[in-house]
């Protein structure tokens, strides 16, 4: 069985607080690295009331001071919003407190609205041609070489870095550097199979990465009934509709159906946003793990658990563990 890692997005539940939030990443965190996942991952998004990984790297110091030896990153950091140099700093901080198990995974969205990203302060004019160039920037910054300016902490880090995206570009441009490639799946499933094929046919390879390396994510909720796998999917299903509509709001409690709080247009986007989840028991869930391990020939997989109940949430992460343990 491939390795299995996790994102998180630090998820703010509906009637709970920032500070729950976070103290349930830490705990998820504990309980990922006790059941074997390789790496726990957070994402930065600004402005959204369900989010709480915002400050990405100082989370991550949050998690990395809690665990012992699970890899710790961002999946990703979206580097339009940030000067290299301070995220070179930010990560390079990372790797001197919590050694070589820190991971850089790199986007080129926004994660907010346009307002919020002129609050960033960053700016937001640069072509699409910035992007590459600030991937380079930063690969000086974390490497050994001589330069007129350093980041400290930073230079001679080598951070591993990884691209994230959700299109084709993103996977020509991990293929050009020679950098890891994930795919964003878990809720753009479109262009999974074009980019990975594009990516492993273009790669060139790297110092760092001799051949391609290839992730892709998916949403689990896994219970010991699929009638509770599915109550507790409409969390995110509820999250997905709202979004669609413009609405801000925490991540939503289950519901016993979503017959009546959806119409058919809705529930066929979300439908299709969701393909890929994995939702039921270990039983049911095992062969459309199966299928789309071998469909897509990636060598590692990145899950989320989408499940608003703390206790369910840390159940369907065992449960997931023992099921890898199986195939």
């Amino acid at each position: 069985m491939i390795p299995i890692s996790i994102l998180d997005l630090a998820t703010i539940g509906e009637g709970r607080t920032v500070a729950e939030a976070l103290n349930i990443t830490r705990i998820t965190a504990v309980a990922a690295e006790a059941s074997g996942y390789k790496r726990y991952w957070l994402a930065e998004h600004h402005g959204m009331k369900s989010v709480a990984s915002s400050a990405t790297a100082v989370l991550l110091s949050h998690i990395g001071a809690a665990t012992q030896s699970i890899r710790i990153g961002s999946g990703g950091i979206m580097l339009p919003n940030h000067a290299p140099m301070v995220i070179a700093e930010q990560f390079g901080t990372l790797a001197e407190l919590y050694g070589d198990r820190v991971d850089l995974g790199l986007g080129r969205a926004p994660g907010t609205d346009q307002q919020t990203l002129q609050a960033l302060r960053r700016n937001n004019n640069m072509s699409v041609d910035q992007y590459p160039q600030d991937i380079r920037e930063l690969q000086r910054y974390l490497s050994d070489k001589a330069s007129p300016i350093l980041a400290i902490p930073g230079h001679n880090t080598k951070i591993p870095l990884w691209l994230l995206g959700s299109s084709l570009y993103s996977a020509q441009l991990a293929a050009q550097f020679g950098l890891p490639f994930a795919f964003a799946s878990h809720f753009a499933p479109d262009q999974l199979l074009q980019a990975l094929d594009i990516y492993r046919n273009q790669f060139n390879s790297s110092e760092q990465n001799p051949r391609p390396y290839t992730m892709a994510g998916v949403m689990v909720v896994i219970a010991d009934s699929d009638a509770e796998a599915k109550y507790l999917f409409t969390s995110v299903q509820q999250k997905f509709q709202q979004m669609r509509s413009g609405a801000n709001t925490p991540f939503p409690a289950p519901v016993d159906t979503m017959d009546g709080r959806w119409n058919a247009s809705e529930k066929q986007m979300v439908d299709h946003v969701l393909q890929f989840a994995l939702v039921g028991t270990k039983e049911s869930v095992k062969p459309k793990l199966a299928r789309f391990i071998e469909a897509t020939g990636i060598d590692e997989l990145i899950v989320s658990f989408p499940i608003h109940d703390t206790d369910a949430r840390l159940k369907s992460l065992t449960l997931m563990a023992e099921l890898r343990d199986t195939m």
